[in-house]
């Protein structure tokens, strides 16, 4: 049971003039409020706080144990709480700007939302779930480790209210997807491959960049937790011979983006860049190549016409996608392509079927088909894969 919530509204102007006055307001408001109760804060009709009115938050705060939270904060306000630091000792959560998306051109759809063009300069992925803002802050927290880490990705620069839904806002002067580009060239299967051979370069120099240990997930664990959300639909058998596989892959620091399909990579002035950070972690590229080969071989299985209502390409173009970026990613590798191969379908079906499993994607005849499916396959599977770890 969570903690309970009591409001205090702020408004006008607190300075020295009546900094005490709001002193003891706020002190009689929470007088009577338990300890561990969380306090939150309304500040939608504050304009303007002193240092005298910080100091009364100072006290305010050192009187409780529990969260205080001052919402709603305005622009203005908000950079006196950031500059002063106050950001640190209070939850301070700023006011979101509302837009709209009417007319707006959709230029990228994903499990969790969508992601729409504003203008020539500008673009908000809206996500559609309840948990938008802590996948929003998370996000963000990747993408700025990710960049200063060298790897070319956009961070967000606001999060904004649209509709009933929020929205994260990026800057990507006139940049268009990767798979955009594929739908543009799918009559010329020479300019497709060159398009596959520039993604696929781009995804070995972000997998050779290695993260401090700790500063993000461990895929392993990524892929141990899908498997425990579908422990009852595995089986017990299923489920351990997969866990063991996972368990034992060796560690790495190496970066896995996580959902590294084409949609996820913006094109400008011919350079490639990231987006969708909230799924960094670190691992093997197994892991990371689980991603494309369900988009471009898995779901199309039991629906062939699935390329075209999500990728907007014919099966055959995407079974060529898949084809080029395993030749092109594994060029130099030594190993039996098809044990490879085996390795990246293991980690796939686990992958696609938690997908299946936690949304709706379950239900009705094509749901079944598929869960039915992706088991047969993994039971097939783990009696011939003895390792996933492709850097063998």
């Amino acid at each position: 049971m969570g903690k309970a919530e009591t409001d205090i509204k702020l408004e006008g102007r607190i300075d020295s003039s009546n900094a005490p006055l709001w002193e003891e307001r706020l002190l009689n408001a929470v007088n009577d409020i338990p300890g561990d109760e969380d306090v939150v804060l309304d500040a939608s009709s504050l304009q303007y706080i002193s240092s005298a009115g910080l100091r009364v938050l100072l006290k305010l705060k050192k009187g409780r144990s529990s969260k205080i939270t001052v919402k709603e904060v305005s622009p203005e306000v908000y950079d006196i709480f950031s500059t002063t630091g106050f950001d640190e000792l209070l939850d301070v959560k700023k006011k979101m700007r509302e837009i709209s998306v009417e007319g707006c051109e959709c230029i990228g759809e994903g499990f969790y939302g969508k992601v729409y063009r504003i203008d020539a300069d500008t673009i908000v992925k809206v996500y559609a779930t309840e948990d938008a803002i802590p996948m929003i802050e998370n996000e963000k927290k990747m993408a700025k480790l990710a960049f200063l880490k060298g790897i070319p990705t956009a961070i967000s620069y606001d999060i904004v209210k649209v509709g009933d839904g929020y929205g994260s806002v990026f800057e990507l002067l006139n940049a268009k997807n990767l798979n955009d580009v594929i739908i543009e060239k799918e009559a010329d299967p020479e300019e497709i491959e060159a398009t596959v051979k520039q993604y696929v370069d781009f995804m070995k120099s972000i997998h050779e960049i290695e993260l401090d240990p700790g500063s993000v997930p461990d895929a392993k664990n990524v892929f141990l937790n899908y498997l425990e959300a579908l422990k009852d639909t595995l089986g017990n058998e299923l489920y351990e011979s997969l866990k063991n596989l996972i368990e034992k892959m060796p560690g790495d620091h190496h970066v896995v983006h996580g959902d590294i399909q084409m949609k996820n990579i913006m094109i400008t002035d011919d350079e490639l860049m990231l987006i969708d950070m909230d799924t960094l972690s670190a691992g093997d590229p197994v892991f990371e190549m689980a991603g494309p080969y369900a988009t471009y071989q898995i779901f199309p299985e039991d629906e062939p016409e699935n390329t075209m209502r999500f990728l907007g390409i014919k099966g055959d173009t995407a079974k060529l996608i898949w084809d080029k970026i395993f030749e092109y990613y594994f060029e130099d590798k030594k190993a039996d392509p098809e044990i490879i191969m085996d390795k990246i379908r293991v980690a796939a079906y686990i992958r696609f079927l938690f997908i299946i499993i936690v949304s709706d994607l379950k239900n009705g005849e094509l749901g079944s088909l598929r869960i039915r499916h992706s088991k047969e396959h993994l039971s097939e599977l783990v009696k011939k894969v003895a390792s996933l770890n492709t850097r063998e």
